[in-house]
């Protein structure tokens, strides 16, 4: 069983380095004319994609083979009254940086769309928000090299509105609607407090939808169900995908804040949750949501060489013996 680690969008150990540098509507609002607002934008896109590129070069150099990038590349990109630049052909020399080094280095990027992005909603807006939302991070792949196989968008199903079933319908009948494109970019994944693992599993059978399960959400939100019975048919929505199945691990920040995410992650935990794993013998990716980000990819390796039957393959991908 082979395990590859990740981390999301920023690197700590890399200085002046930030992907996701953006203003606020009212800091739009205020510049005095078009050609300084989409000045301004163009610079903090420039910049965020510049520094995608370091990242990135920096990850491979350390071995990390998976990579969350921000959903904030593009600022305001989605607001419906900032003016609609042509961000695809202005940076396309920086996307082709990317596309050139993302294809040589074989890398696993996905993007995690925010929590407004809901297919569950019954309101119009809210889902043509949803879907401008979708149609931007799918444009960024694209720019990218990465076709919906090989790039995916992780959402949550939404919410429940006080009637789950009811907006499990309507999820399905949303993401229905949807064009071919997007619909192959989207992996659902379980969360803390309204849809479990076996919520998800369902809608991901029911439209065959890839899961990535989380593991600290299956925590917080627990269905009844061992990990050891989940894990095979979460690992089975993956079967007629290019890419191997992945989970999300993070650790709890305190047992008063069990939602939020830690500084690192518990390596004991982790090993416990690979040992439960272990049986299915699948390989698979490992996204960790740790604040510290990198920096918590590589305390946990550290910590990992502790134990016996891990066996490190390079500094971010190991191998568990049977």
């Amino acid at each position: 069983m082979i395990i590859r680690l990740g981390f999301v969008a920023m690197s700590l150990a890399l200085e002046n380095a930030s992907p996701s540098r953006t203003m606020t509507y009212k800091t739009y609002q205020n510049l005095p004319d078009w050609e300084s607002r989409v000045y301004r934008l163009k610079k903090l896109t420039r910049e965020n994609l510049t520094n995608t590129l370091r990242i990135l070069r920096y990850a491979k150099t350390n071995s990390v083979q998976v990579y969350r990038i921000t959903s904030r590349l593009v600022p305001l990109v989605t607001h419906k009254k900032v003016v609609d630049w042509n961000y695809t052909a202005e940076m396309a020399e920086e996307f082709r940086r990317l596309r050139e080094f993302i294809q040589k280095a074989d890398m696993r990027i996905s993007a995690h769309p925010d929590h407004y992005t809901l297919l569950t909603s019954t309101r119009r807006e809210v889902i043509d928000a949803s879907v401008r939302d979708l149609v931007y991070h799918d444009t960024i792949l694209t720019e990218m090299g990465l076709a919906p196989d090989k790039g995916k968008l992780v959402l949550h199903v939404g919410g429940t509105y006080k009637m789950k079933a009811k907006a499990m319908e309507t999820f399905a009948s949303n993401f229905l609607s949807l064009p071919q494109n997007l619909k192959d970019r989207i992996v659902l994944e379980n969360d803390d407090k309204s849809y479990t693992t076996s919520d998800t599993l369902h809608l991901c059978g029911l439209l065959n939808i890839p899961m990535v399960f989380d593991v600290h959400h299956h925590l917080c939100n627990p269905d009844g169900l061992p990990i050891e019975d989940l894990l095979n048919p979460v690992f089975n929505t993956w079967k007629k995908q290019v890419l191997i199945p992945k989970v999300h691990f993070s650790s709890p920040k305190s047992p008063a804040q069990i939602r939020s995410h830690a500084d690192y992650v518990d390596s004991s935990a982790f090993y416990q949750f690979l040992t439960r794993a272990k049986g299915i013998n699948q390989d698979f990716d490992v996204m960790l949501e740790a604040k510290k980000k990198d920096a918590a990819l590589f305390q946990l390796v550290k910590d990992l060489k502790q134990f016996q039957d891990i066996r490190f393959l390079d500094d971010a991908s190991f191998e568990m013996k049977g």
